[in-house]
């Protein structure tokens, strides 16, 4: 990793501190520390250290062929493996009609509990008046395009996320996936002022709008069917991304002896998804009709799809004890994702609202989710960049496409889609 901070914390108070900086003791021992616990991670150590120093430390300043600077993408300082974390606010910095929302809200006066300028917003998180995710989330994705010579340290948001989702406290590898939909969550409930705080993220199914839902927020239909006497049961299910598993057979390694087989596409993924199943004796559905379990089918339809589709490709599974990485290349297009196939009722939907571009991908490298590295690849007026915590540099669309996904963002191509997100909210 680049860059560490050093911190101390209290558990008596439950507060700690962070020097964003390389000097002092504290930080030598948390990295020896740090050395021990992770000597039996060599090969990801390795790929990681390649994936760093083959960029410069600082943010580039992108330049057309004539010399004249053009759009200025800043880096993220890494604080000590948060990786997981510079992928996701790239990501989602990339995600235009989201990141403009936060950029032009006004700054918040944390302890006087009022704001500045001309929108009122609940900013308070689990009852702490001292913090706020929407705040030092703004001034983050403001920091990320002003053009700023040197990688940006999200050290003040990086103190919020360790307040308020205490599953990220420390320097463990996160789960990139897990990190954003729990940042979603608490920025939905920010903005919706709700101070009751959830153990687990789900798609907000009460309460107000925000620009999380009206922005990332669509609906699933799920339809179960007895296969006894043919009783339909469904229930609409909200949803902020749809996961996805690769299929199984196309996980099997082959051996260099071996033709490759056919490749794995994002669309063999989502028929996966919504192909109709046939429940295992785990699953069986309570029959209201038959009083009792019965075998029984199930299909997903997308009864209303989403501003910006999110992807999440499955790659980590359970073992009996090992959580494995499925490592498979997924082929997943840059324009022109059709999800009309999928939708309840497609006769009814304009094709421009079906079709979806793509706007980011997080991508893991290595072989564990507590272990590797994460980068991102964006876009912005129309130009792409792959994003390594302080390092951005500009790149092709030949090598996006080649990335092993693991997090795809898509957003609808819809002229209007503006003008609608500010009518809800």
């Amino acid at each position: 990793m680049e860059v560490f901070s050093v911190s101390l914390s209290s558990y008596r108070c439950d507060d700690f501190v962070v020097n964003d900086t390389r000097l002092g003791q504290v930080q030598k021992v948390r990295e020896h520390l740090q050395s021990l616990e992770n000597a039996p991670l060599t090969a990801d150590r390795t790929l990681k250290r390649k994936l760093l120093e083959s960029s410069s430390p600082n943010s580039k300043l992108l330049k057309d062929n004539g010399g004249a600077s053009t759009l200025c993408a800043t880096g993220l300082r890494n604080l000590g493996n948060t990786c997981f974390m510079n992928a996701i606010l790239q990501s989602l910095s990339n995600i235009q009609l989201f990141s403009c929302y936060f950029k032009e809200l006004p700054a918040v006066a944390l302890r006087s509990g009022k704001t500045a300028g001309r929108r009122m917003y609940h900013t308070r998180s689990q009852g702490d008046t001292s913090v706020s995710l929407v705040e030092e989330f703004r001034k983050t994705l403001c920091s990320l395009w002003q053009g700023n010579p040197t990688a940006f340290s999200p050290d003040s948001l990086f103190y919020v996320v360790w307040k308020i989702m205490p599953s990220f406290r420390g320097y463990q590898q996160q789960d990139a996936h897990e990190f954003m939909r729990y940042l979603l969550d608490h920025l939905h409930r920010e903005l919706q002022g709700n101070r009751n705080g959830a153990k687990t993220p789900a798609a907000p199914q009460n309460g107000s709008s925000t620009v999380v839902t009206s922005i990332f927020g669509g609906v699933l239909q799920n339809e179960v069917n007895c296969l006894v006497c043919g009783t339909e049961s469904r229930k609409y299910d909200p949803f902020l991304d749809l996961s996805l598993d690769i299929p199984s057979q196309f996980r099997h390694k082959r051996t260099k002896d071996q033709e490759p087989g056919p490749t794995c596409t994002l669309l063999d993924c989502l028929r996966s998804f919504t192909d109709l199943e046939e429940l295992d004796e785990t699953e069986f559905y309570m029959c209201h009709k038959c009083k009792k379990k019965q075998k029984s089918t199930k299909k997903f339809w997308v009864q209303k799809l989403p501003k910006v589709l999110c992807l999440h490709l499955k790659r980590f599974h359970w073992t009996s004890y090992l959580r494995n990485k499925v490592d498979t290349y997924v082929e997943f297009p840059l324009r022109d994702l059709d999800m009309r196939g999928y939708l309840l009722e497609p006769e009814n939907s304009l094709r421009g609202g079906c079709l979806y571009d793509l706007a980011a991908v997080v991508v893991h490298h290595g072989s564990g989710v507590g272990s590797g590295h994460y980068t991102a690849y964006g876009r912005q007026e129309g130009r792409w960049y792959h994003f390594n915590d302080s390092t951005v540099t500009p790149t092709e669309e030949e090598t996006v496409v080649k990335a092993k996904a693991y997090i795809l963002f898509y957003t609808e191509r819809n002229d209007t889609a503006s003008s609608e997100m500010d009518t809800k909210l």
